[in-house]
């Protein structure tokens, strides 16, 4: 794969308000294109907004309403990673993420792991998702996680072992926790997504949004870190930015090189003890 550069569009959704959001989706896309970026990434449920409670189902998209048919389109001219509502055709609602390229949706991901701890309530209104799958891309073969997906180290793990060389995380992160001239939620998410891409020698790209909503600010400082763990450009805290991340295949080469963990993996050993957990714990 060659050298591109991708967009990670650290932007201030409105709460339920589709529309709005859309446009500002849209006006991030064409600068994008402008700036011949080959892909750009938007933060978890851009299209939505996040702590929407009982207005989800309002605010949900079928896969062929005409603001995805719009996105499709849009995805002629680059790559594009966004998060919304979706509702199937058996009305239920997920936290999805979508990855478009060449007018297709290339791949869907349904928010697996939805928290319901401290300010979180996210599976009493949205259903679970049941999978993890890599993707291939015209810049490369990917893996897309939502914001708490990342949290459980399995998640990663599997894309890595599904081929995954680019972990795109998109995230609706609360700012919380001083500490110095930081947040406790930055310094812990900095220090997730770089332990990921050097145990995995994988990329990441981390799009997080900046905003207020119900009283609670959104930290921003989406990054994008190489596979050897170090955060090459992130972007600024709680203000909308766009950030220009430049991703070189020879960073991988090297690293993968250099620091092999990935070829030495024995998922044998992995599946092996996974079953016997399996069965011992009755499971």
């Amino acid at each position: 794969m060659s050298d591109y550069t991708a967009i990670l569009a650290q932007i201030k959704p409105k709460l339920g308000c589709v529309a709005d959001n859309l446009a500002l989706v849209e006006e991030r896309i064409r600068q994008a294109i402008t700036d011949q970026a080959d892909l750009v990434i938007f933060p978890e449920l851009a299209l939505t907004g996040y702590f929407l409670k009982d207005l989800a189902p309002e605010v949900a998209l079928r896969l062929d309403s005409p603001e995805i048919a719009r996105l499709l389109d849009l995805s002629r001219s680059i790559s594009i990673a966004v998060g919304f509502v979706e509702v199937t055709d058996d009305y239920r609602f997920f936290n999805t993420a979508l990855y478009l390229e060449d007018g297709l949706v290339r791949h869907l991901h349904r928010k697996v792991y939805l928290p319901t701890y401290g300010l979180f309530d996210e599976q009493r209104y949205l259903a679970r998702g049941e999978r993890f799958r890599a993707f291939d891309t015209k810049l490369g073969r990917m893996g897309l996680l939502i914001c708490e997906d990342m949290w459980h180290l399995s998640a990663s793990y599997i894309l890595a072992m599904d081929g995954a060389t680019t972990l795109i995380c998109l995230s609706s992160s609360p700012g919380r926790g001083i500490e110095g001239d930081t947040l406790g939620s930055a310094n812990a998410w900095q220090q997730l997504t770089s332990t990921t891409a050097m145990f995995l020698n994988c990329r990441v790209l981390y799009c997080n949004r900046v905003g207020f909503e119900d009283g609670i600010n959104f930290w921003g400082g989406s990054e994008y870190v190489a596979p050897s763990g170090e955060s090459l450009v992130r972007g600024r805290l709680l203000e909308e930015d766009s950030v220009s991340a430049k991703v070189d295949e020879g960073a991988l080469r090297r690293e993968r090189i250099f620091s092999p963990m990935l070829r030495d993996e024995n998922l044998f050993v992995t599946m092996q003890e996974l079953r016997r957990i399996e069965r011992e714990r009755g499971l």
